[in-house]
C-alpha cells in the first residue's frame, strides 16, 4: 500500500467515525517527516478517543501498526504516527489554536 493509499485509508476511518473536516495534506518534499499528514476534528474527548480507535483498527485490519501515539482526549490533541502518515485528531478549539493547516497549505 503506497502512503497516500494510507493516508485515504485513515481519512476515511476518520469520515466513517464522523470526524469533522478530514483533511490530508501531501507533504511529501515538504517535511523530512512524513508524506503525509492527515487532520481531523472531533466534538469532545470522548469522540476523539472514538476517532483515534476507529483509525487505529482500520488501520491494523490493513496489517499496519502505529509506531507511536502521543496525546491524550483530555488535552485536545491525538497524535498517531505510521511514519509515512500522522494522524492528527484535534477538539474544535486545539485545531484552531495550533492551527497546522496554516503551515501545510499552499
Amino acid at each position: 500500500m503506497t502512503s497516500q493509499e494510507t493516508a485515504e485509508l485513515a481519512a476515511n476511518a476518520l469520515r466513517d467515525a464522523k470526524g469533522v473536516e478530514v483533511k490530508i495534506y501531501d507533504v511529501r518534499g515538504k517535511s523530512p517527516l512524513t508524506d503525509f499528514f492527515v487532520v481531523a476534528t472531533g466534538a469532545a474527548a470522548p469522540h476523539l478517543k472514538a476517532l483515534v480507535a476507529a483509525t487505529q483498527a482500520a488501520m491494523k485490519s490493513d496489517g499496519q501498526a502505529s509506531f507511536r501515539t502521543s496525546g491524550d482526549p483530555e488535552s485536545g490533541w491525538i497524535v498517531v504516527d505510521y511514519i509515512d502518515v500522522v494522524v492528527h485528531v484535534f477538539s474544535a478549539e486545539a485545531r484552531a489554536y495550533y492551527a497546522l493547516e496554516r503551515l501545510w497549505q499552499e
